[in-house]
């Protein structure tokens, strides 16, 4: 198999392999008990939490270990929301554009009054800080933008929006699942109150995720206990955790490297494309990261194209793999001014580990006969 679908998950690394197995075969404990054992997984425990904080710019505290990305983004929205002081103080601005995870959860907050804002990005996919700001009224509680769009790859002005957040004293949320491990994250250059990751699309199995929350931000916990300093209850997964933590630090270490040489790829794969089928066009301008390309094939079945690539062993997507099964055109191309039509006949190829220019070449090959209605072979 080509795999051209490391957005909606990514292989374990190696090193995350080998350390599961071995923390599997070790004696396992709760971190919560008080005999040895226990302690000693404490320990362990505290020590991956302070290196997830390190690599981030975060303090240890600020750290609540999660089931996953969609729940740290459901934590930071509901939990912020319901744990508010004002009760006036109930508009949330996000934008049209966020994942699956952010929209479901603000959809269910309407039910419970809050009032929702979503700003729609321009036709190059990115959100415009100003039109975030001017959407900042009094009643404004909290702001969430995506660092990185999961089905573009548009890089969003987090920092600057962060900013006027601040400036304003709304408090700011950022779902930075698609951006760690691709571009720097630190929370010392994006000054944001909330932060959501996600293990398994960094090299660290699924079920596992963190949410970031700033020193003085009140958050009512959606799984009551007394684990995470009361913020999400159940026994954390040690396992997991500490995979998590080498996974960040897997990919802080080899950031620069991975990013430029899935650049070169990613690059090849839109030219050799474009230059092949003249009609092709690439979703998303501006900043990307680099490993994403989101191309529309005009007149052609984007979901027809992409079983046919499935069939010939290339995996791809044709937008946010929790939206999977459904029939509705994205909503992400469709908040950028593209058509139904249009972005039916889009797909996305999000390039990672294990992929170089001969798996370019063989995916350019089989896209270009089947838009052409050519057999493969």
């Amino acid at each position: 198999m080509i795999n051209f679908d490391h957005n909606a998950t990514t292989p374990l690394l190696p090193e995350v392999a080998a350390g599961l197995a071995r923390a599997f075969g070790e004696d396992t404990a709760n971190p919560s008990s008080i005999h040895r054992a226990g302690q000693r997984a404490r320990q362990r425990l505290d020590v991956a939490r302070a290196q997830v904080a390190s690599l981030l710019h975060a303090e240890p505290r600020d750290i609540v270990f999660v089931g996953s990305g969609s729940e740290a983004d459901a934590l930071a929205l509901k939990g912020v929301f319901f744990g508010r002081r004002e009760a006036h103080k109930r508009r949330i601005v996000s934008s049209a554009q966020e994942h699956p995870a952010v929209l479901f959860a603000l959809e269910q907050l309407r039910a419970h009054g809050a009032e929702v804002v979503l700003v729609r990005p321009d036709p190059d996919g990115r959100v415009s800080p100003e039109e975030m700001e001017a959407a900042l009224t009094p009643p404004t509680l909290l702001c969430s933008l995506m660092w990185v769009n999961n089905e573009t790859g548009v890089i969003q002005p987090v920092a600057e929006v962060a900013r006027r957040c601040a400036a304003r004293g709304v408090l700011f949320h950022t779902d930075a699942v698609q951006a760690v491990g691709k571009v720097p994250v630190s929370l010392a250059e994006v000054p944001a109150d909330l932060l959501s990751l996600s293990g398994h699309k960094l090299g660290a199995p699924a079920g596992i995720g963190a949410l970031v929350v700033r020193r003085g931000v009140l958050l009512e916990s959606l799984l009551a206990g007394h684990q995470e300093s009361g913020r999400r209850g159940g026994t954390p997964s040690l396992p997991f955790i500490e995979a998590l933590a080498l996974a960040l630090a897997s990919g802080v270490r080899d950031l620069v490297e991975h990013a430029s040489a899935l650049e070169v790829l990613r690059d090849a794969l839109e030219s050799k494309v474009l230059e092949a089928l003249p009609g092709v066009r690439v979703n998303g301008g501006g900043e990307r990261v680099s490993n994403t390309t989101n191309l529309m094939f005009p007149g052609t079945d984007g979901e027809a194209l992409l079983i046919a690539l499935d069939l010939a062993g290339v995996l791809a997507s044709s937008g946010a793999a929790c939206a999977s099964g459904s029939l509705k055109a994205s909503h992400v191309l469709t908040s950028m001014g593209r058509s139904e039509a249009e972005a039916r006949s889009s797909l996305r190829f999000s390039l990672g580990r294990g992929v170089g220019l001969a798996e370019v070449a063989e995916v350019v090959r089989l896209l270009v006969a089947q838009v052409r209605g050519r057999p493969f072979a």
